[in-house]
C-alpha cells in the first residue's frame, strides 16, 4: 500500500524540527508497511479549518495522488492531529483514506500489542479516538422514524454506537483494573529488589540492551514501538543482591496524551525503580530532541526525580565513533557511551549498575527462626549473604543489604522476621 504525507510548518517550529518530524512520520509509515510515494508540505500560520492546507496546496496533493509513479496512492498521512471534519474534507477532496498522526500511532500500537493489558489499553484509547468521529463517518440516521414531524422515535444509529462504545470502554476498564491489581501484587513481591527501568525514545535499542544485560529472549525488532509490554528479568551474570531490569514502552514526539495516560500502569515500573537507565540513540541526528521528549514524559508521569543514568547507545553506528563518543562525554561526563552489540560495553554497564546499588548496602544480621526457613530464598535474592550461623532456635544470616530492608526485618515488619 502506498501513501502520501502531508505536513504543515507552523510558527515556532524551526526547519530542523520540521524535517525531523516528517522523517519520523516516514518511519511510522514504514512500520505500518506503507510505502511513502510523495511528501507535500506548506508553511502556514495555522492549519486550515477546512482541509488542513489551502486550496492551492490541496490541488497539489490531489495531483500527487493522481500522478504518483509506481502505483496508486491509497492513503494520506497527516503529520498533525486534525479534527474529524478536517479528515472528512480531506477524504472527500482526495478520495483516499486519511490518517492523522494519532491514528497512525494507534494502528501501530494495535498491531504490536501482545499482552491482555496492552491490548485493552490500546483499544480504550482507540475507542475514545473514534467517538467524536462517528458523526463525520456518515452515521447518525434514525433506526426508527415516526411521531409528529417524522422525528425518530427510537435510538439513532449514532446514539446506539456511542452507547456501545461507552459500554465497551467500561468493560475494558474493569479488566484493566483487575490486571493492574495483579501487577501491583507482583511489584510488591519485588519491593526488596534493586530495580532498574530501561526508558527512552522508541527504537533507541532498549530491548537489545535488555537482552544483552539479562540473557533473555525479549522481542527485538528494528521498528518503532516494537515493545509495548513491560518485561522484568534479573541482571545476568547475577548480582548479589539480585538486580531486576524492566523494559518499558518507548516514547515518541507528539505521543497522544491518551496513550501516555493509558500506559501509566505499564510505566509504573519506572516510578518504582531505584534507577532509570535512559537509553538514547547516539546515531540519530535528532537525539537531543528525543532526549528532551523522554524527559518530558517521565516528568509527566511523576518519575522526574528518580535517579537517572544516561546511556548513549548505538555509538558504533555514528560516522566517526571516536569523535562522537568524545563529544558526548564532554557534554554529559556522567553518561555511558556504548553499543549494546559489544560485549565489552555491556559488561561495563553491568559493572556500573552493580556498583550503583552496592553504594546503599550496609552490613547487618537477619535472624530467621527454623519455622520460617522458607525465607532463605528471599534473603539470598535480596541480600548479599556473607555468612550464617546456627543457634538453638534460629539461623542468623550475616548480610549486606539496604538499611530499610534490614530495619523492616528486625522490627518484624514485611515478610522477614
Amino acid at each position: 500500500m502506498r501513501a502520501a504525507l502531508l505536513a504543515v510548518q507552523l510558527p515556532g517550529v524551526d526547519d530542523q524540527a520540521f524535517t525531523a518530524s516528517i522523517a519520523e512520520l516516514h518511519r511510522l509509515a514504514q512500520t505500518l508497511g506503507l510505502e511513502v510515494a510523495e511528501t507535500v508540505t506548506q508553511k502556514r500560520e495555522t492549519l486550515d479549518p477546512g482541509a488542513v492546507v489551502g486550496s492551492g496546496k490541496l490541488a497539489d496533493l490531489q495531483a500527487v495522488i493522481r500522478a504518483a509513479a509506481g502505483g496508486a496512492v491509497e492513503a494520506v498521512l497527516v503529520d498533525h492531529d486534525i479534527t474529524p471534519s478536517q479528515a472528512r474534507n480531506l477524504e472527500k477532496a482526495t478520495e483516499v483514506e486519511v490518517l492523522d498522526r494519532t491514528a497512525v500511532i494507534l494502528e501501530i500500537f494495535r498491531r504490536h500489542a501482545r499482552s491482555r493489558a496492552a491490548k485493552a489499553q490500546v483499544e480504550i484509547v482507540r475507542l475514545q479516538y473514534m467517538v467524536p468521529r462517528l458523526r463525520e463517518s456518515g452515521k447518525g440516521k434514525d433506526r426508527q422514524r415516526g411521531g409528529i414531524g417524522g422525528k425518530g422515535a427510537g435510538e439513532s444509529a449514532l446514539e446506539l454506537d456511542r452507547r456501545k462504545i461507552r459500554d465497551r470502554i467500561a468493560e475494558l476498564t474493569r479488566e484493566l483494573d483487575a490486571l493492574a491489581e495483579e501487577q501491583r501484587t507482583q511489584r510488591a513481591r519485588r519491593r526488596d529488589m534493586s530495580r532498574v527501568a530501561l526508558v527512552g525514545y522508541t527504537n533507541a535499542g532498549k530491548s537489545t540492551l535488555m537482552r544483552a544485560l539479562t540473557g533473555s529472549e525479549v522481542y527485538v525488532a528494528d521498528q518503532l514501538f516494537a515493545t509495548l509490554d513491560t518485561t522484568v528479568r534479573p541482571l545476568h551474570p547475577p548480582a548479589h543482591p539480585r538486580i531486576l531490569l524492566s523494559d518499558t514502552v518507548g516514547f515518541i514526539d507528539k505521543l497522544p496524551h491518551g496513550l501516555v495516560a493509558s500506559f501509566k500502569s505499564t510505566l509504573d515500573e519506572a516510578l518504582e525503580a531505584g534507577l532509570l537507565a535512559q537509553v538514547i540513540d547516539a546515531s540519530d541526528p535528532n537525539f537531543e530532541r528525543q532526549l528532551e521528549v523522554t524527559s518530558g514524559v517521565l516528568a509527566e508521569i511523576g518519575a522526574g526525580d528518580v535517579p537517572r543514568l544516561l546511556v548513549f547507545n548505538k555509538i558504533d553506528r555514528t560516522a566517526d565513533e571516536v569523535a562522537a563518543a568524545q563529544a558526548l562525554q564532554d557534554r554529559w561526563p556522567d553518561a555511558l557511551v556504548i553499543s549494546a552489540r559489544r560485549p565489552a560495553d555491556v559488561a561495563r554497564l553491568h559493572a556500573w549498575l552493580v556498583s550503583f546499588f552496592a553504594r546503599d548496602l550496609v552490613e547487618g544480621e537477619v535472624r530467621v527462626p527454623y519455622d520460617r526457613q522458607q525465607l532463605r530464598g528471599e534473603i539470598f535474592a535480596a541480600c548479599e549473604v556473607l555468612g550464617e550461623r546456627y543457634e538453638d532456635d534460629a539461623v542468623v544470616f550475616r548480610v549486606r543489604a539496604r538499611a530499610e530492608m534490614l530495619a523492616r526485618w528486625r522490627d518484624g515488619l514485611g515478610r522477614g522476621a
